[in-house]
């Protein structure tokens, strides 16, 4: 039995496609093994949304080889189909595979035997207009379920609708569908991912439902105790949704809404569609309905164009808000993007500088945000990994919490009471 083992970069959209992937082999007799434990073939999933997300891309081929220097190498995924060649110069890898041909792996690859010239298969994405779906199971205690791909925007620093195409997405039916086969197979949390899920509702190229639709049908699933929605825009995120979370059993209060800058004027340089005031419209109603409502938000910092004055403005922006973290992402150009041709450059120093201002302002509000979250019993679902000696799991609005090793807790969902704060910035449990 040949041994395959799996590696995935990026978000949680490319969780689900790598998990969907792995069932394809499984089904066909492969063993699916630990990176670590010699398999016979290595699948990479990529991304690339940064640069640092394509150089570590090389770094994992090149770790796969020393762990097996006979493994055939296959690498698939966003960054392979925006640079399929470039892939093919890293020595030892066999096939590229292009965002349509992933799904089609066994089809297009006949022999697993290493090749002494790669092979390409990379649709142009423009082609690309069906919509393939994809779950994981098994991997993690909780199932990221893909409800729609691609994006229709074109913000100027971004290459997503350049890897992944036009926004499309699943029907209804279909992801209630899914939902009820993953509930039976005794998962209790389920996170909704897409591109660009709020734009939910166009199937082949037309609209024909929303999101708010989408989450209303799948309020109505049995079995399964938690929908997550993963990330939403801004613009995206109206009323309807917000209050229709606010009042549902299943939907936790937990949003992810990207703001990328707090400054508007670095807004429009990025071809964002809103500005600030909407963003901060969106965080006051959300608290306002659930006051206990965890927010992430995704920042880019050292745009071509912020000025020291510009990123200050985000920073008291941010330091305002009352959300609950950050992700903070440091400007890296990419090819084929308008930003790359933007004035105003900023020096790596000053981004490295600024996204550890934010990150340590991240830091505080976490912490806040735990905090007043303390002397409160919450239910948490316990996921399967123990450190030493130890396991987490996640409140419904997102507060990770940590407590004494227990196999009988995993994918159990339980009424805790949050004690304190510990070293790690964990909540422990009493």
């Amino acid at each position: 039995m040949k041994r395959v083992a799996f590696y995935t970069l990026g978000c949680k959209l490319n969780f689900s496609e790598t998990s969907a992937v792995g069932r394809l082999f499984t089904e066909q007799g492969y063993q699916k093994v630990d990176f670590e434990d010699h398999p016979h073939i290595f699948v990479i999933n990529t991304c690339s949304v940064t640069d640092h997300a394509d150089k570590k891309c090389r770094r994992i081929v090149k770790e796969a080889l020393k762990i097996s220097p006979e493994a055939f190498i296959i690498v698939m995924g966003c960054y392979a189909q925006l640079k399929p060649q470039e892939i093919a110069s890293i020595p030892g890898v066999d096939v590229v595979l292009g965002a349509h041909e992933k799904f089609k792996l066994l089809e297009l690859i006949t022999n697993f035997d290493k090749k002494e010239q790669t092979d390409v298969y990379v649709s142009c994405i423009k082609d690309i207009h069906t919509f393939t779906h994809a779950h994981s199971i098994g991997d993690r205690t909780r199932t990221f379920l893909k409800v729609q791909d691609g994006c229709n925007y074109h913000c100027s620093f971004c290459t997503i609708p350049l890897a992944r195409g036009k926004s499309r997405s699943d029907t209804v039916e279909s992801i209630v569908e899914q939902a009820r086969n993953i509930a039976q197979q005794g998962i209790k949390e389920i996170v909704l991912t897409g591109v660009n899920i709020g734009d939910y509702g166009i199937i082949n190229n037309r609209r024909k439902t929303d999101f708010l639709s989408l989450i209303e049908a799948l309020d109505q699933v049995e079995g399964i105790k938690r929908f997550r929605i993963s990330s939403i825009e801004p613009n995206l995120l109206n009323d309807q949704i917000i209050r229709f979370v606010a009042q549902s059993s299943r939907f936790v209060p937990h949003f992810h809404i990207p703001l990328q800058s707090g400054n508007n004027e670095i807004l429009k340089l990025m071809r964002r569609r809103y500005q600030r005031e909407l963003y901060a419209d969106r965080v006051a109603l959300i608290k306002q309905l659930m006051p206990d409502c965890c927010i992430g938000v995704d920042v880019i910092v050292g745009f071509p164009g912020e000025t020291e004055e510009r990123f200050l403005d985000t920073y008291q922006f941010l330091n305002e808000l009352d959300i609950s973290y950050l992700h903070v992402f440091p400007y890296s150009e990419r090819d084929n993007t308008p930003a790359i041709n933007l004035d105003g450059v900023v020096s790596s120093k000053d981004r490295n500088r600024r996204a550890h201002m934010l990150r340590i302002l991240s830091e505080k509000k976490q912490r806040y945000f735990y905090e007043q979250n303390l002397d409160r019993t919450v239910e948490v679902l316990f996921e399967q990994t123990e450190v030493n000696g130890t396991m987490e799991g996640f409140s419904d609005n997102y507060i990770r919490v940590s407590t004494s090793y227990n196999p009988d807790l995993i994918n159990t969902l339980q009424q805790v009471y949050l004690k304190r704060l510990n070293a790690d910035g964990l909540v422990e449990i009493a």
